[in-house]
């Protein structure tokens, strides 16, 4: 899983270098959020959270989450979109009550999600990278076109 660094408000980059995705659960989990940040740590918590509470089911964890997130007067007012992964599950889980996993395994939110995604599948389908490599280079590819995305790219794996 990779995220880039880039926080912007309005039309102002205020840091390169933020820390978008992370390893939960005691490290059974990779963790990502788009949008605001202060809602992306917020739902990560609660993500971790449900993940202790159903035994580190990441399937039920995510399902749960997304219910709460969607039925919660306060958690529907965050503005965020979160990846959470295993080496067995992707998930994409958001506040209208998503939870979708990914037919190809490969899955990417924020504004440069896109750009991300197709050249993530193409690397998967036309290289030998390995799934790290893909991840930070399909970052490199948004980050040259999405203004809202940079090259400044973390990957963590599990």
């Amino acid at each position: 899983m990779a995220g880039d660094g880039q926080v912007t408000v309005d039309k102002t980059v205020m840091k390169h270098s933020a820390r978008k995705v992370r390893t939960i659960a005691g490290g059974k989990v990779l963790a990502g959020f788009a949008g605001s940040a202060a809602d992306g740590i917020a739902l990560l918590e609660k993500f971790e959270g449900k993940m202790s509470a159903y035994k580190d089911n990441v399937v039920r964890a995510a399902v749960e989450l997304a219910k709460d997130w969607r039925q919660d007067r306060a958690l529907r007012r965050l503005e965020a979109l979160l990846i959470v992964g295993t080496p067995e599950h992707l998930f994409v889980l958001s506040g209208t009550g998503d939870v979708i996993e990914p037919d190809e395994g490969v899955a990417a939110i924020g504004s440069g999600g896109p750009y991300a995604q197709a050249a993530a599948m193409a690397l998967l389908g036309y290289s030998q990278l390995d799934a790290a490599a893909i991840a930070r280079e399909a970052l490199r590819i948004a980050g040259r076109i999405d203004i809202y995305t940079n090259d400044d790219v973390e990957v963590l794996s599990l």
